[in-house]
């Protein structure tokens, strides 16, 4: 039987005030009081893993550890398949941009061009699926955990298109869509995103009747 969360307090393995109110608008209904791990000092671990699993399990961990309390942490990225799955694990890394002296921080437009121009150079006729990842993992103090996957297939296109997103959202439409996931509205978006997926798996399995 998997272990349950419960009603109580969760550490959000996080430093960014708008993913702990997303998460916390999820949970608040299950009785669930989110805190960020920001919040109660609690630093940043090194995200070494090679998967989206790994990068969440280590957050999720490192944050139950050092609080005492249940922890849940997301990792998340794009994959593209003619680019045999990258940047996958590094989507974020793509953006960074601390190579330029003085003037550190992520360039999102400069990652999305990396993705085109890598694609471009294997001709007009390559592959331009993609998909979108989110792994969420739950862990105990005693070091118990659970992991959940989300996902969401479509394709790259070219030149960006939408102001409403982040990230990659300007060059990704998913299946079934025409639109990009930076032109559709947020709540639209989130119905059908990978970190809605992984949400939906989570909430059937912990808070089941």
């Amino acid at each position: 039987m998997v272990r349950r969360i419960g009603p109580g307090s969760l550490v959000i393995a996080t430093h960014n005030a708008g993913k702990l109110k997303e998460i916390g608008d999820l949970l608040a209904p299950h009785g669930v009081n989110c805190i960020s791990a920001g919040s109660l000092g609690l630093p940043e671990p090194a995200e070494t893993g090679t998967t989206f699993a790994q990068n969440a399990l280590i957050k999720a961990r490192a944050a139950a550890e050092a609080s005492g309390i249940v922890a849940l942490a997301d990792d998340s990225g794009l994959s593209v398949a003619a680019l045999d799955g990258r940047p996958g694990v590094y989507t974020a890394d793509w953006a960074e941009r601390q190579w330029f002296e003085g003037n550190p921080g992520r360039d999102w437009y400069m990652a999305m061009g990396k993705v085109e121009g890598m694609l471009a150079a294997k001709g007009p006729d390559a592959e331009r699926g993609a998909w979108f990842n989110c792994v969420l993992a739950i862990a105990w103090p005693d070091g118990e955990h659970v992991v959940y996957e989300g996902r969401v297939d479509g394709h790259i296109i070219w030149p960006p298109r939408g102001d409403l997103g982040f990230g990659y959202d300007p060059v990704f439409v998913a299946e079934g869509h025409e639109r990009t996931f930076a032109e559709l509205d947020p709540e639209h978006k989130h119905a059908i995103s990978h970190r809605a997926d992984a949400f939906a798996k989570l909430k059937a399995e912990q808070f089941a009747a």
